[in-house]
C-alpha cells in the first residue's frame, strides 16, 4: 500500500539550480517507478544505490576489510562524478557513527560547494523504527510506501549528534513531521 506525504524541504532543494542546468543526483535506496518519472522532468542523471539492502553496515570482525572500503565497493562513484543532489532518506538512522563517518569519507570527494541533500531523522530516540520506503510523487509530496520487514541495524542519532557526525554538511532547516520524525535539509560545507 502506498500513502502520501507532504514534504515542505524537497522543493527547496531544486531552488538552487537553474531548470536547465543538468543535475547530477544521489538516491539512496531502490529504484521507485515514481521517482524516475518525477526525475525524467529534469536533465539529470540518476546514481541509484540501495545501501538499505546491505543493512547492516558494520566493521569486518577479522579486520580484513575496513567499514571505508566497504563503502567504496556498495557506491562505486565514477571517478570525477560530483553529486548536486543527495537524497539520503532515513538512511543515517540505520548507521552508526563510525559507518557514517566511512559513508561520508566516500561520499566528501564527490560534493561540491552547491551540493544540497534530503534526509530523515527521529526526533525522539525512543521512536520505533519505521519501514518506509520513499519514493517521489512531486516537488511537495512523498510516496511512502510500506517495507515487509523491519531492517536491521536501527540505531537512531539525536538531532544535535547527527549534525557533528555529517561534518561535511550544514543542516539548514528541518520540519518536525507528525509522526514524530524529522525532515532535514543540508547543503555541502566543505
Amino acid at each position: 500500500m502506498t500513502t502520501s506525504q507532504q514534504s515542505k524541504l524537497l522543493s527547496s532543494l531544486f531552488e538552487k539550480f537553474d531548470p536547465e542546468q543538468r543535475l547530477t543526483v544521489l538516491h539512496i535506496g531502490p529504484a521507485l517507478p515514481e521517482t524516475v518519472d518525477f526525475f525524467s522532468n529534469f536533465r539529470c542523471k540518476l546514481y541509484f544505490n540501495d545501501l538499505f539492502s546491505e543493512l547492516p553496515i558494520v566493521e569486518c570482525e577479522d579486520g580484513n576489510q575496513t567499514l571505508e572500503k566497504t563503502f567504496s565497493e556498495l557506491l562505486q562513484f565514477p571517478q570525477g562524478v560530483k553529486f548536486d543532489i543527495c537524497l539520503f532518506w532515513d538512511l543515517f538512522n540505520f548507521l552508526d557513527s563510525d559507518a557514517i563517518a566511512a559513508f561520508l569519507s566516500v561520499l566528501r570527494p564527490h560534493l561540491h560547494s552547491a551540493s544540497v541533500a534530503h534526509g530523515f531523522a527521529v526526533h525522539n530516540l525512543r521512536s520505533p523504527q519505521g519501514k518506509q520506503l520513499y519514493g517521489i510523487a512531486r516537488l511537495d509530496a512523498l510516496n511512502i510506501r510500506s517495507r515487509s520487514t523491519l531492517l536491521p541495524g536501527y540505531t537512531p542519532h539525536a538531532q544535535g549528534k547527527l549534525k557533528t557526525m555529517l561534518n561535511c554538511f550544514t543542516f539548514t532547516r528541518s520540519v518536525l513531521l507528525p509522526d514524530s520524525r524529522l525532515e532535514l535539509l543540508f547543503s555541502a560545507s566543505l
